[in-house]
């Protein structure tokens, strides 16, 4: 089968990668030349919403997915007018609005920050008021690892917040001392099944996510977890993978975001389950049975962010893999990541002591409990 990708990033790569043992056939349409998913499927360079890029995936593909929530959701509703395209467009639309996204949460029940919109001056001093501070004020639309937001703690810093992210529309959400980070990672498939992946801890440094490992021992918190992810599948008439972001705060979840697509703290599914969250993702948009979403060990993953770390320091720890994107280095930028697995937590620990150094961080930084 044809399997037509909107977006050439890491994670079209590693989707294609997943899905050669399938048999599946891959093109990719990006604007960049050296998008990273180039070396592994052909590309179409082109703006996603060039119309001749868009006619020959339509064309050539039997399925067509997207590895970022940035294309625009007129060009999935097009798309999905001529062939199967999923997720489906309104999913896409939601998760491109923190509003949309955050009020949707609101009327399944799905705990979440105090919010409110904010599109002029007035309006932020009026939702600071109400929504209390200290408080994150974010651009509705785009904005990704710690990007359009600002941490509000005194209403004095209004204005200067109001300046640098204005213009836009915002909206202010109260903010969370959380205990930690959790995602969930589950997919669904045309007919409704849904496997679960079991609940992730995720660890940030300076807005990007820089470490996940499972097991993340929280059966509640993975219940409570699964439960809200189902409720968002069904109303979304959902197929193909989805993340959702929570903080824990006093042993509950308070959902943070989600992402219609395979997401960065689901990659130690790669060798950490029996059926990586990619390959998932590609069943269920193709209507083909799940697989076992059952973990191999217990995992944690690291990501590169800047520059790669040696390759022969992180191969020669023990259960280490090593995943480069094909990235130039730039601050900021994930260029790879590692995972690492283990069949003993202690083990897992040792490995991580030698990971850790190479990706820039003390052994231990991230907690004794790892």
């Amino acid at each position: 089968m044809n399997v037509g990708i909107v977006g050439g990033g890491q994670l079209a790569r590693m989707l294609a990668l997943a899905g050669y043992p399938l048999g599946l056939r891959f093109q990719v349409l990006d604007p960049a030349a050296d998008a990273c998913a180039g070396p592994v499927a052909p590309l179409i360079q082109g703006d996603y919403d060039a119309e001749d890029g868009l006619n020959r995936l339509a064309d050539w593909a039997e399925v067509i997915t997207f590895d970022f929530e940035n294309v625009p959701a007129a060009v999935a509703r097009t798309l999905g007018s001529q062939v199967a395209f999923y997720p489906p467009a309104k999913a896409l639309e939601t998760a491109q609005d923190r509003l949309y996204e955050k009020t949707l949460f609101w009327e399944l029940g799905i705990p979440t920050p105090a919010f409110a919109t904010v599109d002029s001056l007035e309006e932020l001093h009026g939702a600071v008021v109400q929504v209390e501070l200290p408080a994150v004020l974010k651009t509705r639309r785009l904005g990704y690892d710690g990007k359009g937001q600002r941490v509000l703690r005194k209403s004095e810093e209004s204005e200067a917040a109001w300046r640098e992210l204005g213009g836009v529309p915002l909206i202010l959400e109260s903010f969370v001392p959380f205990e930690r980070e959790v995602s969930v990672l589950a997919a669904r498939g045309r007919a409704g099944e849904i496997a679960f992946y079991p609940l992730v801890e995720n660890h940030h440094r300076d807005g990007i996510l820089r470490l996940s490992r499972v097991p993340c021992q929280a059966p509640e918190l993975e219940r409570e977890g699964w439960n809200y992810a189902r409720l968002l599948l069904e109303r979304l008439d959902y197929v193909g993978l989805l993340a959702i972001e929570f903080f824990v705060q006093d042993g509950r979840l308070i959902a943070n975001e989600m992402a219609p697509r395979v997401h960065n703290s689901g990659h130690w599914t790669l060798e950490g389950a029996e059926t990586s969250q990619f390959e998932n993702h590609l069943r269920a948009i193709l209507g083909l049975p799940l697989g076992s979403t059952a973990m191999v060990g217990h995992a944690v993953m690291l990501n590169a962010i800047g520059t790669l770390p040696d390759r022969a320091a992180v191969l020669a720890t023990p259960g280490a893999h090593f995943h480069d994107y094909g990235k130039a280095p730039r601050p900021g930028r994930k260029v790879g990541h590692l995972t690492l697995r283990a069949g003993h937590p202690e083990d897992l620990r040792a490995g991580l002591e030698r990971l850790l150094p190479l990706v820039g961080f003390a052994p231990g930084e991230f907690g004794s409990d790892l």
